[in-house]
């Protein structure tokens, strides 16, 4: 099942789901882009700080043999010896050990944004799944990290023995210097084999970060099926976006017909349009109540004739009014001497009819 579906990932991962891997901690990360910002902020470390470092430890503990005779052995002697060897020893290795923890940050950091999740933290049945382990130990990953781990221990070996090897008869004859002396050839020869290790380190480090990214990328990848799901949970079921298109419109639908009672005139075309007008003096121009065709337009008309409301057919006007005009909104402009003509007889013929009454 899992390996058709793998199979089937052919579309490129959404934003979406590259956004919520990230929220679950699933990100691209390489073990080997963090090991050389370690390697290489303690190479810097030990060509930078190394000579305050052991001159900031070598005073206090040469104090600290030279005058051991006045040391207190009570209580309070000795937590204030255990403070000022604290202090001395912070004050020489805080700054390296900021700088390391730097590194350390900044090899996640330019690996890929912040992450804080606690999904992580929980036990998952996956991880202790004897498949699952067997894909760990025998699948793409593992292979990777074998040929990985070979090629790094004959790197190192060819590393060490370009270094050191030139360097094999003055490490024999060591055995003779002065302590002093030493330490300075033990140290550079160090430093050249750590710069060495960390520029070596570097080519090892872009490949495997260019793989497990690669391998990340290709796991995110989507089937057409959750392309399609995707798009629906985003964008809204079209089927669910259909029927609240369909309760609005019946919605609008009653209300325009709730509101055709108030119409002064209904201009018709005369039976595929109806548009309903109301308008009252005092008015900028008349609103469009109601409007409709077809069907619509038919029960417009029945609702206009159960309440005497004037029904006038002109076919040009009905056709623009429908087209130009919304719910309750005002006619356009160019409509306006058209509209005013057919109100101004709707209006004299109820004028005339309310005469004869009286």
């Amino acid at each position: 099942m899992s390996d058709d579906s793998d199979e089937d990932k052919t579309h490129d991962p959404s934003q979406k789901r590259l956004d919520d891997a990230h929220q679950r901690g699933d990100v691209a990360k390489s073990q080997e882009v963090n090991t050389w910002f370690l390697l290489a902020g303690a190479t810097l470390v030990l060509s930078s700080f190394g000579s305050s470092v052991g001159t900031g430890l070598l005073v206090p503990m040469r104090g600290l043999l030279q005058n051991s005779w006045m040391i207190r052995t009570d209580g309070p002697g000795l937590l204030l010896l255990g403070k000022s060897l604290a202090y001395s020893v912070l004050s020489a290795m805080g700054m390296p050990f900021l700088f390391l923890i730097i590194a350390a940050v900044g090899g996640n950091m330019i690996q890929h944004r912040l992450v804080f999740s606690p999904e992580g933290l929980t036990p998952k049945f996956s991880k202790i799944s004897p498949a699952e382990g067997f894909k760990r130990v025998f699948g793409k990953q593992a292979a990777a990290n074998f040929l990985k781990g070979l090629f790094k221990l004959i790197a190192l070996g060819a590393v060490m023995c370009i270094v050191l090897w030139p360097e094999r008869f003055r490490l024999d004859a060591m055995v003779h210097f002065d302590p002093s002396v030493i330490l300075g050839v033990s140290t550079s020869l160090t430093l050249e084999l750590l710069t060495s290790v960390v520029v070596m380190l570097a080519a090892v480090a872009i490949a495997d970060f260019f793989f497990q990214y690669r391998t990340w990328y290709e796991k995110l990848k989507m089937t057409l099926q959750e392309v399609k799901d995707e798009h629906k949970q985003s964008e809204g079921d079209p089927h669910i976006k259909g029927k609240i298109r369909q309760l609005r419109h019946q919605m609008m639908k009653k209300r325009m017909m709730a509101a055709v009672p108030k119409a002064s005139v209904i201009i018709t075309n005369p039976t595929h349009f109806a548009v309903a007008l109301s308008y009252e003096r005092g008015m900028a121009a008349p609103i469009c109540v109601a409007k409709g065709m077809d069907n619509i337009a038919l029960k417009i008309r029945e609702i206009a004739g159960k309440h005497d409301i004037p029904i006038v057919e002109n076919v040009p006007l009905a056709r623009a009014l429908y087209a130009a005009v919304k719910i309750d909104q005002e006619i356009p402009n160019e409509h306006y001497h058209a509209v005013a003509e057919i109100i101004g007889y709707v209006m004299g013929l109820k004028r005339g009819l309310s005469g004869r009454r009286t």
